[in-house]
């Protein structure tokens, strides 16, 4: 009998928008938080957890490797981490990189998480002024000092943020998105329409009790002595009307792109237990669900950097065996209305399955009630390396709920990556 890969818990941190709620705390610090709060409800033996995964877009300087510090900071010395990053697809990454670990024998349960904070990310100054400051180290003397600080300018003490571009491009995920809404056609209108039923959807979620059992409360400093304890990107009452009254972001002449209507920058972190089936049953936890497969792509950057999971949601259905229609529950994250709208477009559309996939027809056609069931990373925000696994519990326990069998998610990257991952009850 096949020992397969099982999901036996998980949890995340409220997610807060950048400079709000979580800016006091690090990736590290949120790591730490979820973890510890896994194995607690877990209720594991202190030698059950093997290894430490944790994904991270923009780690800080101080905290490396996360994985690995997570796991000194509560005591398993010998528990061997690591940190990875495959830019949106990180936490996820660490999920698949724990089942494989488990498939070959290294593993039989690993903590896959991502953490990411936007408040701290790590600021770099210009090569001119890194020059001088060493020369200054180096020098001996008030003549030789000053000549080491002769060639900077006052721009150079300006520190510079985490570069946004594509590099292969020259262009941001927004100026990209904008592209792909030129397109496909997506309009301003539509964008602004799908965004508010992110919001609506998300917000009677969080009212009926269907996310608040994933939370950690969330110790603040400097006293740890109040909690942060809700997203706080969720805007139950926003109207079309308001997001029709956005300025476009990336192209503020003729762009449709908005705050509104675009992700925002997030702090937040998540994390799953993934074991094997034969362990999971015998240290007697209840199985939330299995990984039935998953599938990575790469396209070409330009023009339409976000279209991966176009390609990889057929690419994972055909492994499974399984067509679009076998899907109870479909999570596509929401890095843009417009980019969400353009993969539904392609899947649906017998001219993208024929071009670009070598297939007769369309992959399938999209069930509206099924997708995205409590919202997205448009109300929810997009802390980039722990959107995995919050979409991940979110469609394990929804399943659950409805007493569904089959879930697929798909999360579209930077550098023009996507995956897709189908997960079953039984």
């Amino acid at each position: 009998m096949v020992d397969k890969i099982a999901i036996v818990g998980g949890v995340r941190t409220p997610f807060a928008k950048a400079f709000t709620g979580l800016a006091g705390l690090s990736a590290f610090d949120l790591a730490l938080t979820v973890t510890q709060e896994l194995l607690q409800r877990s209720e594991l033996p202190p030698d059950a957890v093997d290894e430490m995964i944790f994904g991270s877009v923009l780690p800080t300087m101080d905290r490396l490797n996360i994985g690995r510090e997570v796991a000194l900071a509560i005591g398993l010395d010998r528990v061997p981490g690591y940190t990875l990053g495959q830019q949106c697809a990180s936490g996820i990454q660490s999920v698949t990189s724990a089942a494989e670990h488990i498939r070959s024998g290294q593993a039989r349960a690993v903590v896959a998480g991502g953490s990411e904070s936007m408040s701290n990310t790590a600021l770099t100054y210009r090569r001119r002024l890194v020059r001088a400051l060493r020369g200054l180290q180096k020098a001996r003397g008030t003549g030789s000092k000053l000549k080491a600080l002769g060639k900077v300018r006052l721009a150079d003490f300006l520190p510079r943020p985490p570069a946004i571009e594509e590099p292969s491009t020259g262009l941001s995920m927004g100026q990209h998105c904008e592209l792909m809404a030129q397109i496909n056609g997506i309009s301003r209108e539509a964008q602004d329409a799908y965004a508010l039923d992110s919001h609506r959807k998300a917000a009677a979620a969080g009212d009926a009790g269907r996310i608040s059992g994933d939370l950690v409360p969330v110790p603040l400093p400097p006293d740890y002595g109040s909690f942060f304890t809700a997203d706080n990107l969720i805007r139950a009452g926003t109207t079309l009307e308001q997001l029709a009254g956005l300025r476009p972001v990336f192209d503020r002449r003729l762009g449709s792109l908005t705050a509104g209507n675009s992700s925002a920058l997030t702090d937040g972190a998540s994390a799953v237990m993934v074991m094997s089936q034969s362990r999971a049953q015998e240290l007697g936890l209840e199985i939330w669900g299995f990984i039935r497969g998953y599938d990575y792509v790469a396209i070409a950057p330009h023009p339409q950097l976000l279209l991966g999971p176009a390609y990889a949601v057929p690419r994972v259905l055909d492994r499974a065996g399984l067509t679009l229609a076998d899907i109870d529950l479909l999570e596509i994250h929401e890095a843009f209305a417009a980019q969400v709208l353009s993969v539904t477009q392609k899947l649906e559309a017998d001219s993208f399955a024929r071009d670009e996939l070598g297939r007769s027809q369309a992959v399938g056609r999209i069930d509206w009630d099924t997708l995205n069931v409590n919202g997205g990373s448009l109300a929810f925000g997009h802390p980039f390396a722990a959107t995995g696994g919050r979409i991940l519990i979110n469609l394990l326990q929804e399943l659950r709920r409805r007493d569904k069998e089959l879930g697929l998610l798909t999360i579209c990257t930077a550098n023009a990556m996507g995956v897709a991952m189908i997960l079953e009850r039984n």
